[in-house]
């Protein structure tokens, strides 16, 4: 882990309110592994101080791509920067997802702008010759992430909320119709998400990782505003995770974000 500067190569909105900005940063990319993340400074001055965590979204050689929702100030400036940019960024932080080498079909659940760190693990679990169902939900097609930007080779699967694209319904109703052929389940949503995918029954024998987006002060271990109930104690999601297993977590312990 190190602060490191990165030149921003293009910025560009990819879905209303949602942006993919690409970043020069070798130091960020030769050591990232899918489901870290990184703490962006987000602006300039002593307001700014607190950085802003992002998770990877894609590496590609050099380039890195990080994937964000503008919702306040300080995104509203990231979303802002132009070509030459240079930003402060501070990792690669957290652990990352887990593929089992014996594992061969993977299905991975996004809901909403969760897609952020499952494209970068649909691309390094085809890069080992896994096969990858990609489910999206979102609430209406106009938030569809691009499907043009994600790997060669992923299935994709899409629902949303109100019928306009893909089947109609929640991500967690399409789950159980393709948990049976998977090997490994990969998540990455809301809280709500989560919580309905630990009383699906089909889920209980096959353990599932997802990823745990909470507020961050510093993302290093010290502030502990990130901590989180367990089965296993108290943990911090900046430093244990974001990853954890699906049923490790005491989601009736977790308030909403």
């Amino acid at each position: 882990m190190k602060q490191t500067e990165a030149a921003v190569i293009t910025n560009e909105e990819i879905m209303p309110g949602v942006y993919l900005i690409r970043l020069d940063c070798p130091d960020i990319t030769s050591q990232a592994r899918p489901g870290q993340f990184v703490m962006a400074r987000c602006g300039e001055g002593p307001e700014y101080q607190l950085r802003r965590p992002l998770s990877i979204h894609q590496i590609d050689g050099n380039k890195l791509s990080l994937l964000f929702n503008v919702v306040g100030r300080g995104t509203r400036w990231l979303s802002e920067c132009p070509a030459g940019e240079k930003l402060d960024l501070l990792g690669v932080l957290g652990n990352g997802y887990e593929i089992y080498p014996d594992s061969r079909n993977l299905l991975l659940a996004a809901g909403g702008i969760g897609i952020a760190p499952l494209v970068f693990l649909a691309g390094e679990a085809i890069r080992r010759g896994k096969d990858v169902t990609l489910l999206l939900g979102v609430a209406t097609a106009g938030q569809l992430y691009p499907s043009k930007l994600l790997p060669a080779g992923v299935r994709l699967v899409t629902a949303t909320e109100d019928g306009s694209g893909g089947e109609k319904g929640m991500i967690t109703d399409l789950l159980p119709d393709f948990i049976n052929g998977a090997d490994q389940v990969f998540a990455c949503g809301p809280l709500p998400m989560y919580r309905n995918m630990a009383q699906i029954a089909e889920l209980k024998d096959n353990p599932v990782q997802i990823s745990l987006e909470v507020r961050m002060g510093c993302g290093l271990g010290v502030c502990y505003g990130c901590t989180v109930k367990t089965r296993n104690g108290l943990r911090q999601v900046c430093k244990d995770g974001p990853i954890f297993n699906l049923d490790d977590v005491l989601w009736d312990k977790l308030a909403d974000i």
